[in-house]
């Protein structure tokens, strides 16, 4: 790797770090190819099954479950008639510890969650206002263009490629973009120095005359 002035944001640290350098990490830079990629076509099979098929979540997940109860209930019954072994199913429980601490997970998020939506009721923070505004355009927007699945198929797929792909040509992206932002770093100083500081001296000598 390069120094950090050759980098975006002159950054030190690799991708992977970035990422977290776990197992995250791993499945976005295709450290274990197998894994990312039978996540990408399971992915794609369910976008398939919903786009085609006219399933819905709730209707598609009821449907897997009616099976598998069905299946395991018959399995059970049939082990019992032939004396045969009962379906090798685990003891399914949660424990409090578990509990304890998702609870207090979710209730740090929600509090945060609603002390910065009072905030922002409040007038208290117009930059967190701005920012929320942005994104829920944003959502708006984009979700006009497609329905949910699709976008959430189309997310997954930038997360598991746009990363693995940078990391892979990271040297000749960094040199492309950063010779870009200089580029039009020289074009606003230019700008700035032949048009907006003439417009700022215009307001100037027109606000003395005032």
């Amino acid at each position: 790797m390069g120094s950090s002035q050759d980098r975006l944001f002159n950054r030190e640290r690799t991708v992977h770090d970035i990422l977290g350098g776990g197992l995250v990490a791993d499945l976005m830079l295709w450290r274990n190819k197998d894994v990312t990629m039978g996540i990408l076509l399971v992915t794609l099979a369910a976008w398939m099954v919903f786009e085609r098929s006219g399933y819905t979540l709730l209707s598609l997940v009821s449907s897997v479950l009616l099976l598998l109860f069905t299946i395991l209930y018959l399995w059970a019954k049939s082990a019992a008639i032939l004396n045969r072994p009962p379906p090798p199913l685990p003891d399914l429980h949660v424990s409090e510890e578990m509990m304890n601490e998702v609870a207090a997970f979710v209730r740090s998020h929600l509090n945060a969650l609603l002390s910065a939506s009072r905030d922002i009721s409040l007038g208290k923070d117009s930059k967190l206002f701005l920012k929320v505004a942005v994104c829920f355009w944003l959502v708006s927007v984009v979700g006009s263009w497609t329905d949910f699945c699709t976008l959430g198929y189309t997310c997954l797929l930038v997360v598991l490629t746009i990363p693995a792909l940078y990391e892979k040509y990271e040297d000749k992206i960094d040199r492309c973009v950063l010779v870009v932002y200089r580029e039009l770093q020289r074009l606003y100083a230019r700008l700035d120095t032949e048009c907006l500081c003439k417009i700022r001296k215009l307001i100037l000598e027109k606000s003395k005359l005032d």
